[in-house]
């Protein structure tokens, strides 16, 4: 008796690890360039439309536009019939019906929104509102704000724990998680971190410890949910993003986006925080996101305009599925359509954009690192870059193959990092294109081009 019971949970056990994402799911990615929601069937990885709410850059700097602008953040609720979408810049929380894509309601908020999620009991919305103090409270039936929780400058994300009962808010802008009673929307307790910068937090599926990340410096902190106290740090690397945990047949693992390697990073969550594997991936990994059976992780290329997918068991990429441009946070929403093909109020994917990416590296022996993407918007051109461990509070050059005028000019902050964007032709400053020609990304110093600082191609 007592072996058949052994041989029936083996057998249920193997038969959740092996089994596959459903057709009635979805996965969403969150597209800040082109200011759509990209909509994937996980069960064949295949984009399947966008869910649009703004156009693409440039069109936004019309001052006709009504638009969102930055499509960015993503949530949803408890019973996964609908999604929230956080739009930075227009300072919106957009709620969309999952079974039709239909834009039910937009809530406009407090300056520079990040990330919002339901709380367990669906009523409510809470959204971080990064470039103010508070988190934002949404009735999610109305669409109206109804309150505003105090909390440090610059809240990055909201999670809630698995009962309910608290809700855990990592920073921007402060070495700071805050913990909230639920019920009574009261500051439990502060906790000190490693650094200032924290996108994105996530709770493990025990619901025992928060798990946040650091951008700014590549680590990712744990946070033990009962004693509200650090339990540990890990250094995953430079540009880490967001993280998504995963039962396996080995144990629960961490999947860890580092931006600055174009890596997953999957880690044991028991206390020891080993190291398991690296899988690479395409550029710029940012969201990431589980299946719900543990056996499929979906994440968001930012630079590479495209999802990826692992598969747990071998922790291989089995697939790649383009998506709009500049993908964000991204989440994996099981049952999101119980009836019909879900295809309403969808946009169809039309030709991308060409764009091409760069991972620069030091030439100056300081050990400084960037990455560089440049997209073909039809007759101009959008660059981004991204750089860090430069000298601090400098002002330096993007070239394309030596040759002035700059596609790209920026000055560093104080931790020698910066972020900046340019619109242009820069084609015309390229060679003619071709399979055979790279172009040459030099970072310098103005007025010393001889000299770069990073490079890359």
């Amino acid at each position: 008796m007592n072996r058949s019971i052994l041989m029936l949970s083996a057998l249920l056990l193997a038969q959740d690890a092996s089994a596959d994402p459903s057709s009635k799911d979805r996965v969403y990615a969150a597209d800040q360039n082109s200011n759509t929601v990209s909509v994937v069937d996980p069960s064949t990885n295949r984009l399947l439309g966008y869910i649009k709410l703004g156009d693409p850059r440039p069109y936004v700097l019309s001052a006709l536009y009504k638009g969102q602008v930055n499509v960015h953040g993503l949530g949803f609720s408890p019973n996964h019939r609908t999604i929230v979408v956080v739009s930075t810049i227009t300072n919106s929380v957009t709620f969309v019906d999952t079974a039709t894509n239909h834009v039910k309601g937009t809530a406009y908020i407090g300056r520079n929104p990040h990330e919002a999620f339901f709380t367990p009991d669906g009523n409510e919305v809470w959204a971080t509102v990064r470039g103010e103090d508070y988190i934002s409270v949404i009735d999610a039936s109305t669409y109206l704000e109804t309150a505003r929780i105090p909390t440090t400058s610059g809240p990055g994300m909201v999670m809630f724990s698995v009962d309910g009962e608290r809700a855990v808010v990592c920073n921007s802008f402060n070495p700071v998680v805050e913990v909230f009673d639920v019920k009574t929307r009261r500051l439990l307790k502060s906790i000190p971190v490693v650094s200032p910068f924290s996108p994105f937090i996530q709770v493990t599926p025990d619901g025992r410890e928060a798990w946040l990340t650091h951008k700014d410096v590549g680590k990712v902190t744990r946070v033990d949910l009962k004693s509200l106290t650090v339990a540990g740090v890990i250094d995953t690397g430079p540009i880490t993003n967001h993280l998504a945990f995963a039962k396996t047949a080995e144990g629960l693992r961490a999947y860890v986006t580092v931006g600055g390697e174009n890596l997953v990073k999957v880690y044991s969550a028991d206390q020891a925080s080993d190291l398991v594997t690296t899988i690479a991936v395409g550029a710029l990994p940012h969201g990431i996101w589980g299946s719900d059976d543990g056996s499929r992780i979906f994440l968001a290329l930012e630079n590479g305009d495209g999802v990826d997918v692992v598969e747990t068991a071998t922790n291989t990429k089995i697939a790649h599925i383009p998506s709009g441009q500049a993908p964000q946070a991204l989440i994996y929403v099981s049952n999101a359509v119980p009836e019909g093909n879900g295809l309403q109020n969808l946009t169809p994917r039309k030709d991308a954009p060409e764009n091409s990416t760069a991972l620069l590296k030091s030439q100056d022996g300081r050990g400084g690192r960037g990455l560089i993407v440049s997209r073909n918007l039809g007759l101009i051109d959008t660059v981004d870059v991204s750089v860090y461990n430069l000298r601090p509070a400098t002002d330096y050059e993007v070239l394309f193959d030596g040759k002035l005028p700059p596609v790209a000019a920026f000055t560093t902050d104080a931790k020698g990092n910066a972020v900046a964007s340019a619109l242009g032709p820069t084609r015309k400053i390229t060679p003619a294109s071709n399979q055979d020609t790279k172009t040459v990304v030099s970072v310098v110093v103005p007025g010393d081009t001889s000299r770069p600082v990073l490079l890359g191609e």
